[in-house]
């Protein structure tokens, strides 16, 4: 065990310090603190450390509520207040910005109305009838009872997930505005849950084992910015229906009527759909089935005829597509855009991409590739995560 000095947080929200001349980060250390770090680890390049013992203490820091923090992997920030985890991201975003894509944009920041109780989806791992999550960068498995950071009606559940009836795997539990459950069990054990006893008091909608329907339906309705979403157990949705209402609105401000625009990795089409009031023709594009299904049908729901939804691969989709698009709009996967994916892009020479992106590191890397025709104007910080150190970013960029 050793005494340091914490210089600053990384991108992971860990204390930076140096220990015999290596970059050394410690979980739950704050930049000023002095601390006993304990090493855990050890590589050629860098050590990882915990806290034995804060000596000086920062005067950010704060009691965290959760009893779980600092074992658990899931909120890196609660040992700071709200407003301190919101510079800690714009500084972090800013720092990637120019790092990796030599740009330093000025950022709006988008709080989110709710810091706790805000995700409407989180994933348990289930070892020997115990439910929990993974220590941070491990497999170390760690109980819990709750979650505060998942809404209302997913922290009761977790008080009777035992009635699951789950021995090992995974589960997956999705709420929505109604506080209805729609649950996905991951098991190669058998299954049975104890139907009634959740039935009488909990809302299920339903319950998919492996895929395959156990109870109920695999889909529920979500509703954001009075549209209605039919939402798959496996289909992509934000995980903050509060930072996702004012993403809608935002889409809303760049786009213009009577534009064609393409949706790429659309989920269950919500951005398209959002849009496509002002808009003369929406292309939405998805890989997952299930997600595609429900894009067809919540354009149906919300009555937009002018919505064509496409199944298949981003990269061999987009090419078949003939018009003259306006704007293209992408929220893709923490992975970003593939290479041949951008050259496509820029090929159909839209006069404006809105990039949407959970990762400023791959955001960065596909923003100076498309900076050879593009610039820039506008970059927003949302904080669809908060108390993590998730960073949600919105982009738009306008065609030289």
């Amino acid at each position: 065990m050793e005494e340091v000095k914490i210089e600053k947080l990384d991108n992971q929200g860990r204390g930076i310090c140096y220990f015999n001349n290596k970059i050394t980060f410690v979980k739950n250390a704050l930049p000023e603190e002095k601390v006993v770090i304990k090493l855990v680890k050890e590589n050629k390049k860098y050590n990882e450390a915990v806290v034995e013992k804060i000596i000086t203490k920062s005067p950010k820091r704060v009691d965290s509520l959760c009893p779980y923090f600092g074992i658990c992997g899931g909120c890196e920030l609660q040992n700071l207040n709200y407003n301190d985890t919101i510079d800690y991201k714009k500084d972090k975003l800013s720092v990637i910005m120019l790092k990796y894509a030599n740009l330093s944009p000025e950022i709006k920041v988008i709080t989110s109305s709710k810091n706790l109780e805000y995700r409407n989806k989180i994933t348990l791992k289930v070892l020997n009838n115990k439910y929990g999550y993974y220590e941070s960068s491990s497999h170390n498995f760690i109980e819990i009872e709750e979650c505060l950071l998942a809404e209302k009606a997913i922290n009761k559940f977790l008080k009777d997930i035992k009635y699951l009836n789950v021995k090992n795997g995974e589960v997956i539990i999705r709420s929505n505005y109604n506080n209805e459950l729609l649950i996905w069990i991951k098991s190669k054990n058998k299954v049975k849950p104890y139907l009634d006893y959740l039935k009488k008091n909990h809302k299920i909608i339903g319950i998919v084992i492996n895929d395959n329907l156990y109870y109920g339906d695999n889909s529920f309705i979500e509703i954001i910015n009075h549209q209605l979403f039919v939402v798959s157990y496996d289909s992509f949705f934000q995980v903050n229906r509060h930072i996702c209402s004012k993403l809608f609105k935002l889409v809303n401000e760049y786009i213009a009527d009577n534009e064609i625009i393409l949706d790429l990795y659309c989920g269950v089409g919500t951005l398209g759909i959002n849009a496509s009031l002002k808009v003369k023709k929406v292309y939405g594009i998805e890989i997952v089935k299930n997600a595609i299904v429900n894009a067809a049908m919540n354009a149906k729901i919300n009555k937009r005829n002018n919505i064509l939804h496409m199944l298949g691969d981003v990269k061999s989709e987009l090419p078949k597509i003939k018009d003259q698009v306006n704007t293209i709009i992408v929220d893709p996967p923490r992975a970003g855009l593939d290479k041949s994916v951008v050259r496509t892009i820029m090929n159909f020479k839209p006069g404006k991409i809105i990039y949407i992106s959970c990762d400023p590191m791959t955001l960065a890397r596909d923003l100076k590739l498309l900076s050879k025709k593009y610039d820039l104007c506008d970059t927003y910080m949302l904080d669809m995560f908060p108390f993590t150190e998730h960073v949600e970013c919105f982009c738009v960029l306008k065609l030289r």
